[in-house]
């Protein structure tokens, strides 16, 4: 049982091959809190929560780290005097977070901010500028660049030269030695806040968006790692700067690049100037995570999808051919309590570079099988069909229970993303020592009928 992995680097196919066994690390690159998510984000996170669930499913023990940009210009650009830039980015983030909950997204090992690594990127552009591949800008403005010239390398993620990349950087400064330099430090404006800038040798400032993750992801997973992803929109410039500069500064960085394909509308790339950007939210009050879910893993992750209403309707009743077999098989067939392992065919799809239509396909051959064994009487065979459909959905993240997740409850969906939001609140106020708050929290939520159990392996929750 090899997974094969189509690493963008090489654009060829390869075996994966951990780089400590038994053991899988995954940096993927998440959202940029400047607005509420749609669904290339929804998309992008979704894939790399299959890539995990199917690794664990092997056997890997999974270290996902997915990063939250909370400072960034577009960020600041954004905010007002009613609403700081941090008090927006953290708005913004917890509807993603409320987000991945209801769609049953797992949650990352760690999901580190930009504002919280301050120093990691420091210390990665100090290692820069000792080996003599970043430069401090000499007109006094505190920036910081890579000197893409001293790089030979420069340009080996998207196979370009470096003499056919004319500008890079969003910066036109003229203290750039070449328009091909991107800034790693950006230094204070007056005309942002304070609150957005910390000191460095350099001066006050803050980094700029590529050496952020390069910096994040040497903090939580070392200077190798397995899996570096993303959406297909960040291979130039961020990839190849993020590749360029922490290869430079002298690690080995990610040994496999995997970029998940964007999502169009109506054949139209998705953007803000367009105004066909597709909101997670109004999808959410047409159509249930399950089915949305199952729409987002009917292409492969490599490819565009493209969104339309009948697109989603088409899901919509696809899964609910699976469904209406599970509740007929349960009807007729008694429970059996031992697991189902799954099917070669499904298990083969996975394999191959997470060819999740090719695993539908074989869910669907496995319902029509069922239904036909009921059809015949034939209560055994459609008991086994049962728990595979069963051990199917589970793997690729649709409840295993799909019997009441066809329907949008956005009552329930609402409930449990607020209590997700407000369980996080009170886990960061602990682990701050903030017990005012967190005692707080428990103690509304109890009034509510909810009662909060702290255990060694983390909080849970039940109904009183």
């Amino acid at each position: 049982m090899v997974i094969q992995i189509y690493d963008s680097r090489v654009r060829a196919v390869r075996d994966f091959i951990p780089a400590r066994d038994g053991q899988v690390s995954i940096y993927v690159c998440g959202p940029t809190v400047q607005s509420s998510p749609h669904i290339g984000h929804l998309r992008s996170a979704l894939i790399y929560d299959l890539w995990t669930r199917w690794f664990t499913y092997r056997g890997y023990r999974v270290t996902l780290i997915r990063n939250v940009t909370d400072i960034d210009d577009k960020v600041l650009a954004l905010a007002t005097a009613d609403e700081p830039w941090w008090a927006r980015a953290y708005r913004i983030e917890t509807e993603f977070s409320a987000l991945y909950a209801a769609m049953g997204i797992l949650p990352p090992s760690y999901e580190p901010r930009t504002s919280g690594h301050i120093q990691h990127s420091q210390l990665l552009i100090k290692r820069l500028i000792h080996r003599g591949h970043a430069y401090v800008a000499t007109d006094g403005s505190g920036d910081v660049y890579f000197d893409v010239a001293s790089w030979r390398d420069y340009g080996s993620l998207t196979r370009q030269g470096p003499d056919s990349i004319l500008d890079i950087d969003e910066s036109s400064s003229i203290a750039k030695r070449d328009s091909r330099d991107f800034a790693l430090w950006k230094g204070a404006k007056k005309t942002e806040p304070e609150s957005a800038s910390w000191p460095s040798p350099w001066g006050a400032g803050r980094p700029g968006w590529h050496i952020q993750c390069s910096a994040m992801s040497r903090r939580y997973l070392g200077p190798v790692f397995d899996i570096h992803g993303g959406g297909l929109d960040l291979r130039f410039p961020h990839h190849e700067n993020e590749l360029a500069q922490s290869v430079a500064a002298g690690d080995q960085f990610a040994r496999y690049w995997v970029h998940n394909g964007l999502v169009t509308t109506n054949g139209q790339k998705m953007s803000k100037s367009l105004d066909n950007t597709i909101s997670t939210h109004d999808l959410l009050q047409q159509v249930s995570p399950a089915t949305l879910r199952y729409y987002l893993l009917s292409a492969h992750y490599r490819s565009t999808l493209d969104y339309h209403e009948q697109a989603l309707t088409d899901a919509g009743a696809a899964l609910s051919h699976v469904v209406s077999f599970q509740r007929r098989a349960r009807a007729n067939v008694a429970p059996v309590p031992t697991a189902s392992p799954l099917p070669e065919g499904f298990g083969n799809a996975l394999d191959d570079d997470l060819n999740a239509p090719a695993a539908l396909a074989v869910l669907h051959d496995h319902t029509r099988a069922g239904n036909a064994a009921l059809d015949r009487g034939d209560l055994s065979s459609a008991a086994d069909r049962c728990r595979s459909v069963s051990a199917m959905l589970n793997v690729l993240g649709i409840d295993g229970d799909a019997r009441d997740s066809i329907t949008p409850d956005s009552t329930g969906r609402t409930f449990a993303a607020v209590l997700d939001m407000l369980l996080t609140h009170r886990t960061r106020a602990r682990a701050a020592r903030d017990f005012e708050t967190a005692d707080r929290i428990r103690e509304e939520l109890a009034d509510a009928g909810i009662t909060i159990d702290d255990t060694a392996s983390g909080t849970s929750w039940r109904r009183s």
